[in-house]
């Protein structure tokens, strides 16, 4: 099990302490775009130790208490560890599966080659496969750079859409605006998802801490 991380380019607004948007490759939009792939289960047991908003972490810890009584290991263990689509294996970085969560060490196999895992989510590690980014693999073409609004709409990037989301957000004085180059690991895709689920500001919440 590799670490990896995935780099993009910020436009921040100084004055404003916010992100106007992304510049990002086809890895960072594949694991954006992943994110609407993962079962419920999956996100739940992700956000469990940063604070699940709403109820369904309940629901989740209660089916977790039962016994075999009430309902059996098979049945259990499809609500609790999800399987993702086997598609995702063609993605170069995304979050791990729930599998991850287990005590026993297991055998992972990327890009046909074994190795054997005994990493936990607090080891923080996001899970990459080696198999070439290209375009046969993941979700988008990797022909251009791709523009991620703070709000995650995703769009390609030309000079054109620039300017028009600089006049969008009423940017008066470029000396106000500045790149930063940002890199996304596990810890910073844990918060993605997390504030993607209630929040308009994804990019400023994660990369800038501001709310």
């Amino acid at each position: 099990m590799a670490t990896g991380s995935v780099n993009l380019k910020l436009l921040v607004d100084k004055s404003n302490r916010r992100v106007l948007f992304a510049e990002g490759g086809k890895d960072f939009v594949d694991f954006l775009l992943h994110i609407l792939t993962l079962p419920v289960g999956t996100v739940i047991m992700l956000l469990e130790k940063t604070g699940m908003v709403g109820s369904l972490g309940n629901l989740y810890n209660s089916i977790e208490k039962l016994n075999d009584v009430y309902i059996k290991s098979s049945k259990k263990n499809i609500l609790l560890k999800p399987k993702a689509p086997a598609s995702l294996a063609e993605i170069k970085f995304k979050l791990p599966e729930t599998s991850l969560f287990d005590s026993t060490p297991k055998t992972y196999y990327s890009a046909e080659i074994p190795c054997t895992d005994q990493s936990h989510l607090s080891n923080h590690q996001l899970v990459t496969s080696t198999a070439e980014s290209d375009d046969k693999g993941g979700f988008v073409q990797g022909v251009v750079t791709y523009m991620v609004m703070d709000d995650l709409e995703v769009m390609p990037m030309s000079t054109i859409s620039s300017i028009t989301l600089l006049n969008k957000f009423n940017v008066k004085e470029i000396g106000h605006l500045e790149e930063r180059v940002v890199s996304l690991g596990m810890d910073e895709g844990i918060k993605l998802l997390k504030s993607s689920l209630h929040s308009k500001k994804v990019l400023t919440e994660v990369f800038l801490g501001e709310k």
